[in-house]
């Protein structure tokens, strides 16, 4: 997903003002972190983020001068919306990245999940029951 925040860090790099400091760092390096940020947050937790776009013009904005806002916010919210329309055609996007089986305990196990069936290599088992119980129903 690097691809996404590289992109819109590099069409909105020539407008950055090179004497801005962000929260200690350098403009372009605000801009790259938080364009990184997002688009982290947007894969994870796209469900719960209302305003991507948003919330990334935001943190940048100060980074840019007034003459330049106008076209860095349609370069951020085309890049954005671009982001939203691929998650949404994958098949896993937005949701957590851990096994569906619960350990012994009870809790959920934390281990990242096959893109298969969404089962640790630990649970596969679990897959293949689901598999056997689903055909008696069907048929």
């Amino acid at each position: 997903m690097y691809q996404f925040s590289r992109a819109i860090y590099r069409e909105v790099a020539d407008y950055i003002d090179p004497q801005v400091v962000c929260q200690g760092v350098p403009g372009h390096t605000h801009v790259l972190r938080s364009c990184e940020t997002t688009i982290e947050r947007l894969t994870t937790d796209r469900h719960y983020f209302a305003r991507p776009a948003r919330t990334l013009f935001s943190d940048i904005r100060v980074c840019f001068p007034m003459a330049h806002q106008p076209r860095v916010w349609l370069i951020v919210q085309r890049y954005i919306t671009a982001v939203d329309q691929y998650l949404a055609r994958q098949p896993l996007a937005g949701q957590p990245q851990e096994c569906r089986a619960t350990t012994r305990r009870g809790t959920a196990c934390q281990r990242t999940p096959l893109h298969s069936n969404g089962y640790c290599p630990s649970h596969q088992h679990l897959a293949e029951t689901e598999e056997v119980e689903a055909t008696p129903i069907a048929a």
